[in-house]
């Protein structure tokens, strides 16, 4: 993985030439799109073009950006000219993301392609570029597909095309290629990690300096260019309440880079989750990547301020990006602003997991995930599945895809989201067998919306076979800004108020749960669903925001930020109660 910050970068967003290919006829030998092709001769005969056609910005969706796209899944051909003077540093072109499946072409040569429509690739193009003008062609297709990850059925808009910034990155014949620097698991006192160089000149002596904290060590890379890290600390640690980030620096003979990282310990002991070393209570919101006001999906950092700026207005210290990973601008601003951050890959409901085919994309999603923000201080949770539900197939399949995480990132609590359980008179049961491979229980449940309430709210028990931390980790029901219908306090009512007392309850059951480690609010914004077709209320939205469309604060908003007021001044009361 190409880290990209510290690094000279030649960003390719902006205005790219389309071409709209409803029926994929362009990857054909007949048309050959990715030729690019222009008339040699006035016999000769081209029946397609990018000149004078719509052209589109990136980053960005391009539904939000055509009307005629604006519910369009199928293929459109991206083209982006750029001028390069070859050298003897090496190229890459950097795709932060592109939905859902992409393949990549160079002068009409085919690079590679990449399936998955929240994780970053990059592909080497060095041996194929030219002196002068080169043409860059992407495919980008976001039908959804059977073997897909997601699947055929979601709940959120297809927001299709290169969705994340492109950035052209030149490196040294032998560069940095990665690296872990995290403190040690369980451990204040250590700095653990690893760099790694890629290219012919793989032993060298590389340098990590971290000149605020008083570090300046040399370790030697092995034959295979890995150096391993392991090194005392005096650190401040980064909190919710301090989130410190230091400018780290690491250098090879050959190339050097650097960016702010932050330092701080996540595990779980008992039924607490333990920050720092410290009980915490996760105080979060769900969020999904896309700004309700344009109707498009969020990409840029002025997108992150938005959604995030709201989220520290609630008085969250915890964000859950759901239902897959978010653009590098959320988890980067959630390290400067203090948000703890859940992450999560696309594995939602009806997946096949018999299929070795969709074993393998699974297994490449968690690792670019973990890949891109490894070294992000506020990202505490990696979750592997969402509302799965429980078989042989998926049992084993939901245990391995732990195991896999654990094997590349042992600093990081392990989840799942599961909404199995069971519930009778005034006792709810969690039944998931796969929480026996988590770090912690993260139950979805409706009550009031979805699910009546089995009894009164204040006398609920939570009963499992775990002795781990429990999160509510989605709840609540959904409403229509301003919406006065009668019976107000009823669900079909879609009103403010049942929807405002709908979070009472639910807040009245978390103060009787003493297991309780954190709660998270489905969801922050409404947000575009074209399965959610109630004429009146919907209209193709989920209407289940603490926040409109248009960003206005619904009633049931104030209940949470309430909550969390009180749940902070009560867990700051116990912190300093001897």
């Amino acid at each position: 993985m190409i880290n990209l910050p510290g690094r000279t970068t030649t960003s390719l967003n902006g205005l790219w030439e389309v071409i709209i290919d409803p029926f994929d006829a362009g990857k054909g030998s007949w048309i050959a799109l990715y030729q690019d092709r222009k008339p040699e001769s006035d016999s000769d005969f081209v029946e397609y073009g990018f000149d004078g056609g719509p052209r589109l910005h990136v980053p960005g969706d391009f539904n939000s950006q055509m009307p005629e796209l604006a519910y369009y899944e199928g293929t459109l051909w991206y083209k982006r000219q750029f001028e390069y003077t070859p050298s003897d540093k090496r190229l890459f072109v950097h795709f932060g993301a592109i939905n859902y499946r992409a393949s990549i072409y160079l002068n009409g040569e085919f690079l590679g392609e990449h399936e998955g429509g929240f994780t970053p690739f990059q592909i080497e193009l060095t041996d194929r570029v030219i002196k002068g003008e080169n043409s860059l062609i992407v495919r980008a297709n976001n039908e959804r597909i059977r073997d897909g990850i997601p699947g055929l059925g979601f709940d959120w808009f297809n927001y299709g095309g290169i969705t994340r910034d492109v950035d052209l990155v030149e490196t040294p014949a032998t560069y940095i290629k990665d690296y872990k620097i995290q403190l040690k698991r369980g451990d204040l006192g250590t700095i653990a990690g690893w760099v790694q160089l890629d290219g012919a000149n793989l032993r060298q002596t590389i340098r990590l300096s971290i000149p605020e904290a008083g570090i300046d060590k040399t370790f030697r890379t092995d034959s295979k260019g890995r150096a391993e890290i392991n090194l005392p600390a005096e650190l401040a640690l980064w909190s919710p309440e301090n989130p410190k980030l230091y400018d780290v620096q690491i250098a090879s003979a050959t190339d050097s880079t650097r960016e702010k990282i932050g330092f701080r310990t996540i595990e779980v002991e008992g039924k607490e989750i333990l920050l720092n070393g410290q009980p915490i209570f996760l105080r979060g919101i769900n969020i999904h990547e896309e700004i309700p006001q344009r109707k498009g999906r969020a990409f840029s950092e002025a997108d992150a301020q938005m959604l995030l700026g709201w989220a520290k207005e609630l008085n969250s210290n915890f964000v859950r990006l759901s239902h897959y990973p978010h653009n590098e601008h959320m988890v980067r601003l959630a390290d400067e602003l203090g948000l703890l951050v859940w992450s999560e890959v696309p594995v939602y409901q009806h997946i096949d997991f018999a299929s070795p085919v969709i074993q393998r994309k699974m297994d490449l999603m968690i690792r670019e995930m973990i890949s891109r923000d490894k070294n992000r201080s506020s990202v505490i949770i990696w979750s592997a599945a969402n509302e799965t539900y429980p078989s042989p197939e998926r049992n084993a399949a939901i245990a391995r895809l732990s195991q896999l995480v654990r094997s590349l990132d042992s600093t990081r609590l392990v989840a799942q989201a599961s909404n199995t359980f069971e519930y009778h008179d005034d006792r709810t049961e969690i039944t998931d067998a796969a929480f026996e491979h988590f770090d912690l229980v993260a139950i979805n449940q409706y009550f009031g919306w979805y699910r009546p309430w089995p009894e009164q709210p204040g006398v609920m028990k939570w009963v499992s076979d775990f002795d781990k931390p429990l999160i509510i980790s989605e709840f609540g029901g959904e409403a229509l800004l301003g919406s006065t219908a009668e019976p107000k306090h009823a669900a079909h009512s879609w009103s403010e108020e049942y929807h405002e007392d709908i979070h009472i309850q639910q807040v009245k059951m978390f103060d009787s749960m003493p297991e309780l480690r954190g709660v998270v609010p489905w969801i922050l914004v409404d947000f575009r669903s074209p399965t959610r077709m109630h004429p009146v209320h919907q209209q193709g939205w989920n209407r289940k925001g603490l926040l409109s469309d248009r960003g206005l604060k619904k009633k049931a908003w104030y209940i949470m930020r309430d909550y969390y007021d009180r749940v902070q001044k009560d867990w700051e009361a116990r912190e300093h109660t001897p």
